[in-house]
Parts: structure tokens; C-alpha cells; sequence
């Protein structure tokens, strides 16, 4: 009787030691079975040439390296939410991610506005990049983003250029115009007596060409091909404003609630993406804007040196009120600074 139970013991214990080997294929199996699809909320129209490139192109590369498993759906400027609105349906989790240009949410985090971009402090895109990633400036925002249930990635650094309807050559003509702007780009032109005013990305070809703006910036000249500004306003401006970063936004629950496969595949793609679309954008930009002068009647002009003594002079101002606004924002400028003193910028 006693070998007999031996033998049942046994041969208990070997079930159940198959059925424990078994179990993380079965778990393997049921992961690679389950599919995801996103609805993702866009602050680009579908006109502007970084729906396509940038968020076109993730979905796409997304798609294909979980061989289906993980969708994106896409959806244009206004078709769910716009600008800032955007964030909170994100936020509430009415659609689990979009695109945001951080300069709509500067109240959010304290060093959201150096996410965005300071205005007249980098003077490339790649140093933008190293400020974001390697100086921590993303990671400061995300210490505050994310136990509000939201994170933040940028998505590419890019010139900010002005395009404009009339010619300037002087401070006075400059402090004549009505601009469309977001940001911390609102207070860098009104410094310089420009009167500069919230449009939505889908209003501001109608907003030039009835002339509620003189001009815009949408990006730099990519932004201005694609969204057909130099149709009605053919002068562009340089050097550039400043350099920002555009940045996609994720629920943190929707994120969680992904299979860790596919989070991973996911998170390691807009990192991946990141530093791709940003070299590939300065192409796009001389491509562009090589186009507007030969093809389109594009002139590009240099702010006149009074303009850019005023820029001068609003950017320190700037810098100063970010690092007021509490100690990750100070921390954050002092890392931008001490960038721009490696730079030779001051």
C-alpha cells in the first residue's frame, strides 16, 4: 500500500511540475494573442506635414514590429479635442494618447516651458535633444506629469521660424505686426512689440489670408509648405526663434494596462523615434524651403539687429521668471544655462 501511494505521489508531483513548465507558454501564448488598438488625438492638422511623418510613420513601425498586435488610430486637429483640450481627454482617458505641442500645457509642470523651448537660448536642434534627454529636462516635467496620470515623451526638436505677409526692416515695422504664437514665443515677440495671439493650427491659413495675423509659426519652413502659409505670406524670417519639441502624451493607466511586450515595443519605438525624426526634419527643412524660394517666390529675411536686441533681452527675461516658478524649474534652467555657457552663448 505504502509503494502504491509512492507511486500515486509521484506521479502527482510530475503533473504538476509538467503543468508548472507549461504555464509560461501558455502566459507566452495568451500575450501574443492579445491586440490593442489606441485612439490618438493629433494637435496637427491633417495637412501639417508631421501627422504623416512623425505620427503616421509610429503607427505604421508600431504595427509592423508587433506584427499587428498594437494599433493606432488616428485622428486630426479638432476631431475629438484640440490644443490644450487635448490633454485633458487624455488625462480623463477619453482616448489613451495625442500629440501636444507642450507650449499649450505650460501650467502643468514647472518645467514645462523649457520642454517646450526657450526662446532665443539653443541655437540647434541637436542641442535641444541633449537638453531634453541627457540633461533630464523630460524626467523633470514627468516627476510632475505622471501622478496626475499622464506622460509626456517628446517627439522631435525643431526650429520655430516666422513667416510673415509684409516685409520689415525696421524695430517699427516689426512692432506693427499681429502674429499668431503659443507659449513662451507669445511673451519672446511681444517683448519685441509684436503683438502676438492664440490661433488654432487649423485657423491660421484662414487667419493670414484675411489678415486677422500678418504672420505665424507653425515649425519653420516644413510647417510652412504643408500647411500652405507661403501662399499668402512670403516672407520668412531668420534666424530662427528658438528650437521647441513637439511630444506625444500617454494616459499612465492605458500604458500600464498594456502586455509588458508590447509597452516595451512601444516606449523603445518614440525613444527610437525621436533622435530619426529629428535629424530626418532638418532634411525636410532644407528641402522645403529650398522649394518656397524656388518655386513659390519665398524671400527669406533677417530680423533687422534692433528686432534682435529686443529678443536678446526678452530671453534673459524669460530664463529668470522659468527659474522662479520653484526648485525643478531652477534646477532645469541651471541645466540649460550651464549648456549654453558650454556653448559659448554666454
Amino acid at each position: 500500500m505504502s509503494e502504491a501511494m509512492n507511486a500515486l505521489g509521484r506521479r502527482k508531483l510530475l503533473k504538476a511540475s509538467l503543468a508548472l513548465a507549461a504555464a509560461p507558454a501558455i502566459i507566452g501564448s495568451a500575450r501574443a494573442d492579445t491586440k490593442v488598438s489606441w485612439k490618438v488625438q493629433a494637435h496637427w492638422p491633417k495637412a501639417s506635414g508631421s501627422f504623416n511623418d512623425s505620427l503616421g510613420v509610429l503607427a505604421k513601425l508600431l504595427e509592423e514590429r508587433t506584427e499587428g498586435r498594437f494599433k493606432l488610430e488616428l485622428y486630426g486637429a479638432g476631431e475629438i479635442a484640440k490644443d490644450r483640450e487635448i490633454y485633458n481627454v487624455v488625462k480623463r482617458g477619453v482616448v489613451p494618447m495625442g500629440t501636444i505641442s507642450p507650449g499649450y500645457i505650460l501650467g502643468e509642470a514647472q518645467a514645462m516651458g523649457l520642454l517646450y523651448g526657450t526662446p532665443g537660448t539653443l541655437r540647434e536642434s541637436w542641442e535641444m535633444m541633449h537638453l531634453t534627454k541627457n540633461l533630464g529636462i523630460e524626467k523633470m516635467v514627468n516627476e510632475e506629469l505622471k501622478p496626475k496620470g499622464v506622460l509626456i515623451m517628446a517627439e522631435k526638436a525643431y526650429p520655430t521660424e516666422l513667416v510673415l505677409k509684409k516685409k520689415i526692416t525696421s524695430l517699427a515695422d516689426f512692432s506693427s505686426l499681429k502674429v499668431r504664437s503659443a507659449g513662451t514665443m507669445l511673451e519672446y515677440l511681444a517683448a519685441a512689440g509684436a503683438s502676438p495671439q492664440q490661433v488654432a493650427g487649423p485657423e491660421i491659413y484662414q487667419a493670414i489670408s484675411t489678415g486677422v495675423v500678418d504672420g505665424a509659426h507653425w515649425g519653420a519652413a516644413v510647417g510652412a509648405l504643408s500647411m500652405k502659409f507661403w501662399e499668402v505670406a512670403k516672407y520668412h524670417m531668420k534666424p530662427a526663434l528658438g528650437f521647441a519639441n513637439d511630444a506625444y502624451i500617454v494616459n499612465v493607466a492605458a500604458l500600464n494596462k498594456l502586455p509588458p511586450d508590447l509597452r516595451l515595443q512601444f516606449l523603445a519605438l518614440v525613444e527610437e523615434r525621436y533622435f530619426l525624426r529629428t535629424v530626418e526634419y532638418l532634411q525636410q527643412e532644407a528641402r522645403a524651403l529650398t522649394t518656397g524660394k524656388t518655386k513659390m517666390g519665398v524671400e527669406v529675411v533677417h530680423f533687422p539687429d534692433e528686432v534682435m536686441k529686443k529678443f536678446s533681452e526678452a530671453s534673459h527675461a524669460i530664463v529668470k521668471k522659468e527659474e522662479a516658478k520653484g526648485e525643478i524649474a531652477a534646477k532645469g534652467c541651471k541645466a540649460l544655462t550651464g549648456l549654453m555657457t558650454d556653448l559659448g552663448y554666454t
